[in-house]
């Protein structure tokens, strides 16, 4: 018998460039990802850069995820923002919308949301901000997939809202025993070692246990893993992450198909 064709998605933070300043190499990483989380202008990216970053992704045949997050250029989305939900979903909608017109224009569509930064934090455990995010999904597009931590208040919410969730693991963040990202203040928070990295990334995939930061072990369960763009050497450790990944029987494939 034949063992079961193994799959994962592989995405990646990009667009998060602004006017002149750059930061990545969404060229390079739309080579090697197969879904693209796009910033949508909140936290990073500008009108240019997004028109740049869905055009190659469409050629690259990548899905296009909206990262959308709180309004924070100066702090990169890091900064947890105390805004009302109400007020919170419109910017949410507001981010994907301006996204989509992007997508569009290059014959495309977005095909997920996934939050970032500190929003992506926040909800999961934040039962507003998550209902918030949830809600402006819905009524944006109700058939969009959402990305977020196995386990969170924001895949749950969003589940029994009835939108289709996708859990997320990470190849380059340490792991707290419970499940959740080691804050990246912490020392040890973000991984360097490409074969560490890659290695982990085939026990993710695999369903197998991977260390917590506390040396016990952990599984984490999910169906696309992100490989950061923003880290030194992102496009080297993705490479081998992809490369290490094939080796071992397991095949990048998108979690949702381009639209």
């Amino acid at each position: 018998m034949h063992e079961p064709t193994l799959s994962i998605d592989l995405n990646s933070d990009l667009g998060e460039g602004f006017g002149r300043w750059e930061l990545g190499d969404d060229d390079a990483l739309l080579s090697i990802v197969t879904s693209a989380n796009v910033a949508c202008g909140f936290h990073a990216g500008d009108p240019s850069i997004m028109r740049r970053v869905c055009r190659t992704a469409v050629e690259r045949g990548v899905a296009i995820g909206a990262q959308v997050g709180y309004r924070d250029l100066a702090g990169f989305g890091r900064r947890f923002i105390e805004v009302p939900p109400d007020i919170l979903a419109d910017e949410i909608v507001y981010q994907i919308g301006a996204l989509d017109a992007f997508a569009r224009l290059a014959g495309s569509q977005v095909a997920y949301v996934k939050p970032h930064g500190a929003l992506y934090n926040a909800i999961v455990h934040h039962e507003d901000h998550a209902g918030a995010v949830v809600a402006a999904v819905r009524a944006y597009d109700p058939a969009l997939p959402v990305l977020g931590l196995p386990g969170s208040v924001w895949l749950r919410l969003a589940s029994e809202a009835g939108l289709t969730t996708v859990a997320e693991c990470f190849a380059d963040r340490a792991y707290t025993p419970e499940g959740t990202l080691v804050p990246r203040s912490h020392p040890g928070a973000v991984l360097h070692d490409p074969e560490e990295i890659a290695r982990r990334t085939v026990q993710m995939a695999r369903g197998e246990p991977i260390k917590a930061v506390d040396g016990s072990l952990l599984v984490v369960r999910a169906r696309s893993v992100c490989v950061h763009g923003d880290s030194p050497g992102a496009v080297e450790t993705a490479r081998a992450v992809r490369e290490t990944l094939v080796a071992h029987g397991v095949t990048p494939a998108p979690f949702v198909e381009p639209r």
